[in-house]
């Protein structure tokens, strides 16, 4: 007896495929079909890697193929599994957003002593002069700086009535909305605080504060890689981070221990770019030297090692220590070299968190189109 090929598929259409609804013909598991005189050879695909799902499949066909084609047919029948990959799970790290808040940006340090808070300021006043809508939470629970940089020390954080809730009013100065745990300490008052109880104040001044609309808010955390960090990471949607180093070996080991921190699967915080600070030293008497106290580019050279953008380089000027000491952030002084070096600095910034944003699915809130000036921003 002559077999037709189409006798054979039409007797497949009786076996439906388990968990699809549909024939093994109409669902594309019979993949190929052989015919040799009273031989039938035919391939199929399965998507169930079980033995048993494998030698029920082979009965069934074999059955089939004897009932309704040619009941001598010797029938060789070729099982392929083609089991979707399971896509490893990751436990992502994932906070809440703060309505009318667009931009998180993480600043971060592997050691302390590197400059983070004050270039956290300095980028902060930077962003409220080019025409955004600046937040920055002072997250360094056991050293909190930002009062006295922004020259608020003694001022406290008022209470507001939001929509029938009392919420802390953040302190403004210099046209960015201010909250740091000093505030709510004693000057020469030490925090002794274990992480569930610095986690709870944290989480009180990023939930119980009215800030409003922002178009960022700069998160200062505290140096290294620890309860902090996570639980900020648990709390908030961090649009990006931004981590600061010098360029001396012992501040790059720690930095690349930073960069780790934000890259790994279950906090999975993009990281938009490494600062060097204090890259060299220019003597005022000398203006177009350069001296290399901390070593020359080790910064630059590990972005390029790490693979993450470089962001720039701050030069070691004592005006800028001076600045911070006294309240008043150096990137508010008008054409001076320290000014046009944060500048250049926080369009970096901006221009990453740009690219960033970019790759986000459009149901995502955080959009910035446009940096002309570094002024307009649209949200969507």
């Amino acid at each position: 007896m002559k077999i037709d090929k189409k006798d054979v598929l039409k007797a497949l259409e009786h076996i439906t495929v388990p968990g699809e609804g549909k024939n093994m013909v109409e669902s594309g598991a019979v993949t190929n079909i052989q015919i040799f005189g009273d031989e039938v050879e035919v391939d199929i695909t399965i998507a169930n890697p079980s033995l048993q799902a494998r030698k029920k499949t082979e009965v069934e066909i074999l059955k089939v193929i004897h009932r309704e084609v040619y009941e001598k047919a010797k029938i060789k029948i070729n099982i392929k599994v083609d089991a979707p990959t399971a896509k490893p799970k990751v436990n992502e790290i994932k906070g809440k957003p703060i309505p009318g808040i667009n931009n998180i940006i993480a600043v971060a340090s592997g050691k302390g002593g590197v400059g983070k808070s004050t270039v956290t300021a300095n980028l902060a006043v930077t962003m409220a002069k080019m025409g955004f809508k600046v937040g920055l939470l002072d997250a360094d629970i056991y050293g909190p700086s930002m009062p006295i940089m922004f020259d608020v020390a003694n001022e406290k954080p008022l209470a507001v009535n939001v929509e029938g809730k009392s919420k802390m009013k953040p302190v403004e100065s210099y046209g960015v909305k201010l909250l740091s745990i000093g505030f709510f300490t004693q000057r020469d008052q030490a925090v002794i605080w274990r992480g569930p109880m610095a986690s709870k104040a944290l989480n009180q001044m990023i939930f119980d504060a009215h800030w409003g609309e922002l178009d960022f808010m700069l998160i200062d955390l505290p140096p290294g890689t620890g309860d902090i960090h996570l639980s900020i990471m648990q709390s908030l949607p961090v649009t990006g981070a931004v981590v600061v180093s010098t360029p001396q070996e012992v501040a790059l080991a720690d930095a690349r221990k930073g960069v780790a921190m934000f890259q790994q699967d279950s906090i999975n915080v993009p990281v938009l770019g490494i600062v060097e600070n204090m890259a060299y030293f220019t003597p005022a008497e000398l203006p177009e030297n350069k001296y290399y106290i901390f070593g020359k580019e080790g910064a630059k050279n590990l972005s390029e090692d790490l693979n993450v953008p470089f962001l720039g380089e701050m030069p070691l000027v004592q005006s800028i220590r001076e600045a911070g000491d006294v309240g008043r952030p150096a990137a508010l002084q008008t054409a001076t070299p320290v000014e046009k070096a944060f500048e250049e600095l926080t369009k970096q910034v901006v221009s990453e968190v740009v690219a960033r944003n970019k790759t986000m699915p459009p149901t995502e809130a955080i959009k910035i189109t446009t940096m002309a000036g570094c002024s307009p921003v649209n949200k969507k």
